[in-house]
């Protein structure tokens, strides 16, 4: 499935737009990385622990979006966007989404065809 952060995708017709489709994962810390990652930010630089959290949690919201748009009937989800939010200071939340749609290809002249 085609996840784009722009509106319209060139070759391509928005033939159906079936709504806002969304992808939600909460993830809590455990204490050991949080233990972990609180010493390393004390040293300064880059917290590798958190940053594969996120990264990771970003990838599952995503997989949630697909799957949601795919079972709308969707091909595609377009002006795809993240959000996120911490609770307590223990957990991350990070929605991906966006606008579920079905994208059909343009059709070529013949003299696009062959240029």
């Amino acid at each position: 499935m085609l996840v784009t952060t722009i509106e319209k995708v060139d070759g391509y017709r928005t033939a159906k737009v079936l709504g806002h489709v969304y992808g939600v994962v909460v993830r809590s810390r455990s204490l050991v990385g949080n233990i972990a990652a609180s010493f390393r930010s004390l040293a300064g630089g880059e917290i590798e622990q958190y940053t594969r959290l996120v990264e990771d949690t970003r990838r599952h919201a995503i997989d949630r979006m697909v799957e949601n748009a795919r079972l709308m009937g969707a091909n595609a989800v377009v002006m795809m966007r993240f959000d996120s939010s911490e609770f307590a200071q223990m957990m991350s939340e990070v929605v991906a989404y966006g606008t579920a749609v079905v994208l059909e290809p343009i059709a070529q002249s013949s003299a696009d065809r062959q240029g």
